[in-house]
């Protein structure tokens, strides 16, 4: 190729990239997203201001009142400083009722836990598709994603890690999860991993994976009525901060059976209880910074 031909070439490359980039959908937006297997999501999102082809890409898995466009509202100034592309899908009740459809991923096809749906329509199937989708919307050409979820959602999050541990997201924040999925084969799902399609495999690399349990310290009701009372979840602990710590040594003990390097972290939040937008604060330092190390709780 001559000088003048690739001179031309690249101008056409850089004149089509500012095109797709000025046609984006710009500020608080929302789109329909069908392009999966599963029931069509409705997506709230935020362009900063100052978005290019690399601004990171953040998901962020809303709670149980499945209320994203709250989630998305309270992230929108720390996407706004932070200079993110906030994508929050929505799992609504009528697609993806109760806890088996979205917490659990629509997995099993009722609470039995015997028989499962077909993993095209789990809801933890849409993230991927979806990040390939938004790569393609906001002309952005990064190759991995972040992952934050809160209550309900960081339920969400740390099932998803599990079930899908070949997912291209770079760093994730689960955060005040009412009950949780321990790595352990010997508990019947959804307590543990028994009688799922996850393998040894996926838990060796899910333990590997940079992953922040994230817990305000104040989040520490036993009464609160989102809490779920059953007697597995209360071996877990009595609230959340207890369930959060459990499922925590959990899983560093499981990265130590399976000789393995753990690349969890364990943060507490202070002075901090069941509040999204206060987590948001805490998270996204660690979302955004390569080289951020939040200070670790060793348990004892």
């Amino acid at each position: 190729m001559t000088t003048v031909k690739y001179a031309m070439f690249l101008a056409l490359l850089i004149f089509c990239i500012q095109k797709s980039h000025a046609e984006s959908p710009s500020g608080k937006h929302q789109f329909v997203f069908d392009q999966w297997q599963g029931k069509p999501l409705n997506v709230w999102a935020y362009t900063p201001s100052n978005y290019a082809p690399n601004s990171k890409i953040l998901f962020v898995m809303h709670g149980v009142k499945r209320d994203a466009d709250r989630y998305r509202d309270e992230w929108v100034a720390l996407a706004e400083q932070h200079n993110l592309l906030l994508i929050v899908p929505q799992f609504s009740q009528q697609d993806f009722p109760r806890a088996l459809g979205y917490n659990l991923g629509n997995v099993f096809i009722d609470d039995k836990y015997q028989q499962a749906n077909p993993p095209e329509v789990w809801a933890y199937s849409a993230i991927e598709p979806l990040f390939d989708y938004v790569k393609s919307t906001y002309a952005n050409v990064n190759n991995t994603y972040r992952l934050y979820g809160h209550s309900a959602g960081s339920q969400f999050v740390h099932r998803f890690i599990f079930f899908v541990p070949q997912a291209r997201v770079s760093k994730i924040v689960s955060a005040n999860a009412g009950w949780y999925t321990a790595p352990d084969f010997n508990i019947a799902f959804p307590y543990g991993l028994k009688n799922t399609m996850v393998t040894q495999d996926y838990l060796i690399a899910s333990l590997q994976k940079p992953v922040v349990i994230l817990l305000g310290e104040a989040d520490n009701d036993p009464n609160d009525k989102y809490l779920r009372k059953a007697a597995p979840a209360m071996r877990q602990g009595p609230h959340r901060l207890a369930r959060g710590e459990y499922f925590f040594n959990q899983s560093k003990q499981a990265s130590q059976r399976y000789a393995v390097n753990f690349g969890w972290q364990l943060v507490t939040v202070p002075n901090v209880g069941h509040k999204n937008g206060l987590m948001a604060n805490a998270a996204v330092a660690y979302l955004v910074d390569e080289e951020a190390t939040p200070k670790v709780i060793v348990l004892k």
